[in-house]
């Protein structure tokens, strides 16, 4: 497979994995990841700059875990 090849096969999987997870699904890689949407709800914060307190509103976050077999190799 050619380089370009493989950057169109990388950029379907990352864009099947974003649309589904941008719909709520759960997407898991035997071995290797899940990613799931996880919602962040708002909070006061601290500038570590200047000290002044300032609030972080609520916000949609990805959660990524790693799978086992990509744990094991870098352990």
């Amino acid at each position: 497979m050619n380089k370009a090849d493989a950057a169109k096969v990388i950029d379907a999987t990352i864009n099947a994995i974003t649309e589904s997870v941008n719909k709520g699904s759960k997407v898991t890689i035997p071995g290797f990841a899940t990613f799931e949407k996880s919602a962040r709800s708002a909070r006061k914060g601290r500038n570590p700059a200047t000290g002044k307190k300032i609030d972080i509103p609520a916000k949609n976050v990805v959660k990524i875990k790693a799978g086992k077999t990509l744990q094991d190799a870098v352990n």
